[in-house]
């Protein structure tokens, strides 16, 4: 398949010390199959969508276990030269650029406002083998308290373009690569818990919301907002039982007219 243009996002993971449950809660949730774990690689275990990889599960490295998250990488051509960006732009490399075998090269960073994501320079390992269909990977979103700082950062670091959702009730705004939305970047309202920090929520597609929310619930799971339709997609937001915040959505119902968007220079 092809290389992620720089900029896009093109794989997820999340670290869980309970593995096994959460294989049992996606597979369950989005239809999920497993490979085998690879013990050289940390018992790095990908997951699959209907014999497609589309994300990997994984056990915490010592030291860091604890809460559990879903991490989001963004595609570069040069791992090294981006963690120079992201360190002259405010943001903090949490993990140096580090080759994985012939897989690829990876980097952990934080931006401005505290979401940490991922950096990715493929090898072998291109990313995301499925996008938006069930099961995969399809949108993600900053969530902030703090928007200007992702806003100036992101653009800085990787070649995106962004507008803004005219709406006075939300502040919103979309980055692009070229004609691509890529990724969101959300306000945070007083609804979120004061101590919820800056993170990046990351949307798996589904057939059915409803369906899922009610597998994700019966497993343990918590639901944080929706089911709510909108322009976009019915979608719901999420907690797995381990703490990793994430979102479905049904991008094939969709209700009520696409925002406006004003080009932000």
């Amino acid at each position: 398949m092809a290389v992620y243009p720089e900029g896009k996002p093109c794989w997820a993971d999340a670290m869980f010390s309970d593995v096994e449950g959460a294989k049992t809660f996606y597979g369950d949730v989005l239809g999920w199959t497993f490979g085998e774990s690879s013990s050289e690689y940390g018992n790095y275990t990908q997951a699959y969508a209907d014999g497609k990889a589309v994300a990997a599960v994984v056990p915490p490295m010592p030291g860091q276990e604890g809460h559990s998250a879903w991490c989001l990488y963004f595609a570069s051509p040069d791992a090294a030269a981006t963690a120079r960006k992201i360190r002259d732009n405010g943001g903090e490399v949490l993990m140096e650029p580090m080759q994985v075998g012939d897989f690829g090269t990876m980097a952990l960073a934080r931006e401005p406002s505290g979401a940490v994501f991922g950096v990715w320079q493929p090898g072998v390992h291109k990313g995301f083998e499925a996008t938006a269909v069930p099961g995969a990977y399809c949108w993600a979103e900053v969530f902030t308290r703090e928007p200007e700082k992702p806003d100036a950062f992101f653009p800085a670091v990787f070649p995106l373009t962004a507008q803004q959702i005219e709406d006075e009730a939300v502040d919103f705004r979309i980055f692009s690569v070229g004609e691509d939305a890529v990724l969101g970047r959300m306000k945070m309202t007083d609804d979120f818990p004061p101590e919820v920090p800056s993170f990046i929520n990351v949307y798996f597609t589904v057939e059915d919301v409803d369906a899922a929310v009610a597998k994700a619930t019966e497993h343990g799971g918590i639901l944080r907002f929706g089911p709510m339709d909108s322009p976009f997609g019915r979608f719901a937001a999420l907690s797995d039982p381990q703490g990793a915040s994430f979102a479905v959505i049904d991008i094939k119902t969709t209700q009520g007219e696409l925002p406006k968007l004003t080009d932000v220079s």
